[in-house]
């Protein structure tokens, strides 16, 4: 794809039919995933050949390889640290025994039904099992599932990547012979999981600090603010990959330095850093619909769709299901979690970076990741909208277990038995004092449609909300929160 009118004309698809397929997206069932993909199998070798594209096209490697560098440091940047801090067994749950067992298994599979060697379908493997943002955004973004559900999917999004990709550069170098000897591992994992990640926290974190200095003493402009973040995600990139770290790792590590440091990046960044992320990955999607119009017409689609099946309806509701056992959540919520769990644009990065490595079957590693991803991106994106709003009915027919906790580690807890209460009189007593409690509504939402107007005065806070509202609550008053 030299042709520069031509990659104009794409970039302008994507500026002018992103915003018109808005509409379509927020009201049907579909998502920008399947649009887009469409539009790169229309426009591809197969469809009209506006789009002139291989596997190895540099445009293809240097817009793939923004978006995943932008992808996982907004990711790293969006991570609250202090739920983690607090309840750091549910990350450990979910990255440690749930995305591994997932590997293990989508690797078994697709090593069963290829006849594929051990590492390249470990290579199949490691790219499914990571999920992705952009198609889970309608539903992380509906307030009317609760935030503790909302958190988990968030989490698994946000950070299994940590495991996958560390995953995904050892069975590289093994499969490319990178390394021989015992002192060529060592040296090896050193640099993937060592001098990456500290580049990338040494420049997410003095330049964060750098830029919130300049800007308290001289007032920095928003707009170069919001470029400075971007520099801050190529300077981690280039500079981990030039010492021989893994860019993508370091770009992760920067942005995670952010929450980690207490730093902050200008709020102008994370609104033009999603908008430049979104531009990036639907622009992706199109170069790889058309890259893939061609790769699927040499793989036997037979078994990529069996693969396919295993992936999506079996192995994940499987793990998820062991994950969840000891969750205090409804039956609704588990059916949730463990359907969206959608392939997307990132597994179709990590099957790229096998691509470029030159691992043996990289190709038709790419072509089955694939298969899986467009299978994904239909039954997902079709998926998401209803079983959203049957999800939103059931929550306001009847109250749900996980409607009581506002973090995804509260599911996992037993309710606390040291709340304090008082009467309805002491509290109509304190309400007439010259300084009263702030009133907080946290009844469940089926119990405050079915119910009155509450308390006069009062604020109304879904109770799964509370922990959101709680960082920006008034400091000076007391707080009574009452529910049916």
């Amino acid at each position: 794809m030299t042709d520069p009118v031509a990659a104009f004309a794409v970039v302008a698809l994507v500026l002018t039919v992103s915003a018109l397929a808005s509409v379509l997206v927020e009201r049907l069932p579909i998502s920008f995933a399947v649009i887009f993909l469409g539009l790169g199998f229309l426009l591809g070798p197969r469809g009209v050949g506006l789009i002139e594209i291989g596997l190895h096209d540099e445009i293809l490697q240097v817009v793939a390889t923004l978006t995943l560098a932008l992808v996982l440091f907004l990711d790293a940047v969006r991570i609250q640290i202090d739920e983690l801090r607090t309840h750091r067994a549910l990350p450990v749950l979910i990255l440690g025994p749930g995305t591994l067992l997932i590997i293990a298994a989508g690797g078994g599979a697709a090593l069963l039904l290829f006849g594929l060697p051990p590492a390249a379908a470990l290579l199949i493997g490691a790219a499914l099992a990571s999920t992705d943002p952009v198609v889970l955004r309608d539903i992380v973004s509906d307030k009317r599932i609760p935030r503790s559900i909302r958190q988990v999917l968030k989490l698994e999004a946000g950070l299994n990547d940590l495991v996958v990709l560390p995953i995904i550069l050892i069975v590289i170098a093994a499969a490319t012979a990178r390394a021989t000897d015992p002192m060529d591992w060592v040296l090896l994992l050193i640099k993937i999981l060592l001098v990456g990640p500290l580049i990338g926290l040494a420049i997410g974190g003095v330049g964060s600090w750098l830029i919130a200095r300049l800007d308290a003493r001289f007032a920095v402009r928003r707009e170069f603010q919001a470029l400075y973040g971007v520099g801050l995600v190529l300077a981690a990139y280039s500079s981990a990959t030039a010492a021989g770290g893994d860019g993508f790792l370091a770009a992760f590590a920067a942005g995670l330095a952010i929450p980690l440091l207490n730093t902050s990046l200008c709020d102008c960044f994370l609104e033009y850093g999603e908008v430049t992320s979104e531009m990036a990955m639907l622009l992706s999607f199109i170069l790889f619909g058309a890259v893939l119009s061609t790769s699927l017409t040499t793989l036997s689609l037979a078994p990529a769709l069996l693969l396919a099946a295993l992936v999506i309806g079996l192995i994940r509701p499987a793990v998820l299901s062991l994950v969840l056992a000891r969750a205090h959540i409804s039956g609704a919520a588990r059916a949730l979690l463990a359907w969206f769990g959608p392939r997307g644009l990132n597994s179709l990065l990590l099957a790229l970076l096998v691509v470029l490595a030159g691992v043996p079957d990289s190709e038709r590693i790419f072509g089955i990741v694939g298969v899986v991803v467009l299978v994904s991106a239909l039954a997902h994106g079709i998926s998401a909208t209803p079983l959203a709003a049957w999800y939103a009915r059931r929550a306001a027919a009847e109250t749900l277990e996980e409607e009581r906790e506002g973090t995804a580690a509260g599911l996992f807890e037993a309710p606390p038995d040291d709340v304090a209460f008082i009467s309805a009189d002491q509290l109509r007593q304190q309400l007439a004092e010259p300084d009263p409690p702030l009133v907080l509504d946290v009844r469940s939402r089926s119990d405050f449609e079915a119910g009155d107007d509450g308390i006069p005065g009062n604020v109304r806070i879904p109770p799964d909300q509370v922990v959101e509202w709680a960082g920006s609550r008034p400091r000076n008053r007391s707080i009574v929160t009452y529910c049916t």
